[in-house]
């Protein structure tokens, strides 16, 4: 098999073209949009589907299919009644470092809007899941995730009151949880962590300003303090649009 030998390491081996070379008609139109996107830029507007279809000479539902496809893969975002050029995806480290960090190593800001703080006693599929004790106070912290105030995500984290008893009273929703932890003097010893692909449900993508049909990325997180005690269980959901992430391994 022949390679290009400018193909980038990362990128779909041949750029997708299956053996026998017959192309989709709209991935090929998909192709020919995404070296375009180049040319125009972050946040440039893209030519309606008719001038598109009528530079390629396709059906604008061909146009339609691939500019969808782009959207979804995050090459491409829907701004008011155009559809945009979007940036590269944050690339989020798999770590016990907080989403802050994360975002402030790659030049964004990063934000929170509360939706809801509460406490309630810790339901059975919890307490076996963390290794709390059925019924226990526990506080639910849920809020949306920003990056220089955009919509990226939502995050649900459950700790225990017994652990941060003060925390609707002393905690900026704004800021980090993990920072707040820090300056309670706990400190992170390890977690467990499963990355999912989803959807959104309804709330869910209201919340976080996306369609209902976004692939989103899911990471389930238990983490425990330094002595092995249980410390949060949090459910993060993630544009796929938006996001990437990354890690580092070690033989």
């Amino acid at each position: 098999m022949d390679y290009p030998n400018d193909q980038a390491p990362g990128a779909p081996v041949r750029s997708g073209i299956p053996e026998h070379g017959r192309i989709p008609k709209y991935y090929a139109v998909k192709a020919r949009i995404a070296a375009l996107l180049e040319e125009l830029g972050e946040g440039s507007v893209i030519p309606t589907e008719r001038d598109l279809a009528e530079r390629y000479d396709v059906a604008r539902e061909t146009v339609r299919q691939a500019v969808r496809d782009l959207v979804l893969e995050g090459r491409l975002r829907r701004r008011g009644r155009g559809t945009v050029v979007a940036g590269p995806k944050l690339a989020q480290p798999l770590s016990l470092a907080s989403y802050t960090e994360g975002v402030r190593k790659q030049g964004r800001t990063p934000g929170r809007t509360l939706v809801t703080l509460d406490r309630f006693p810790c339901p059975d599929p919890l307490a076996a899941e963390t290794g709390l004790t059925r019924g226990e106070p526990v506080w639910h912290l849920e809020r949306v995730l920003l990056a220089d105030d955009e919509r990226v995500g939502l995050e649900s984290t459950y700790v225990a009151v017994a652990r941060v008893p003060r925390l609707d009273s002393d905690f900026d929703p704004d800021s980090s949880f993990y920072g707040y932890l820090a300056a309670q003097g706990i400190a992170f010893g390890d977690a467990d962590e499963r990355i999912e692909t989803v959807l959104a449900t309804p709330r869910e993508a209201l919340l976080i300003g996306t369609p209902p049909a976004l692939p989103m990325l899911l990471i389930h997180r238990v983490s425990r303090d330094t002595e092995g005690r249980p410390l949060e269980r949090v459910r993060s959901l993630y544009r796929g649009d938006r996001f990437s992430f990354t890690t580092r391994l070690q033989g």
